[in-house]
């Protein structure tokens, strides 16, 4: 699946989610070593910290479509998802939050997940390791002195 692909799926992801507080459409695409793919968005609550962002929505998916071990890179959009089609200008990284949760898949899978950041327009493509975006992070390969 070429970059674009994952991104359209983002993109149409972001479109399904629910954020009347923020107006601030995410949605996630994630790809599987075997080439499925499963998407969520983020989904806002009026009690804000209930929230649920658009990767943390995917990886749940992911873990039920094929588990978490099988993820093999993420596509990542976010704007103004209010009309036909996503609109915004700047891509979107995970939070630190989310980062962390793909950084559970990434050590499961024993591979440096790729996120592709997109805007919410698909105009603006940024391309990062996991590594970079969580350097230094603490995951399931943290606990090897654990009894």
């Amino acid at each position: 699946m070429t970059d674009e692909q994952l991104i359209a799926a983002a993109r149409a992801a972001a479109l399904k989610a629910y954020a009347p507080y923020s107006g601030f459409s995410v949605g996630c695409a994630i790809l599987s070593v075997d080439g499925a793919v499963v998407t969520g968005a983020n989904m806002e609550n009026a009690c804000y910290r209930l929230g649920l962002c658009a990767e943390q929505s995917a990886l749940t998916a992911a873990q039920h479509e094929f588990g978490l071990d099988k993820v093999a890179r993420i596509a990542v959009a976010g704007g103004n998802g209010s009309g036909d089609s996503l609109s915004g200008e700047q891509p979107v990284t995970p939070c630190g939050g989310c980062r962390q949760a793909l950084l559970e898949a990434a050590q499961l899978g024993n591979r440096d997940l790729e996120i592709v950041c997109s805007s919410g327009d698909g105009q603006t493509v940024e391309r990062h390791r996991l590594s970079e975006l969580i350097p230094h992070g603490f995951g399931p390969a943290s606990l090897g002195d654990a009894a």
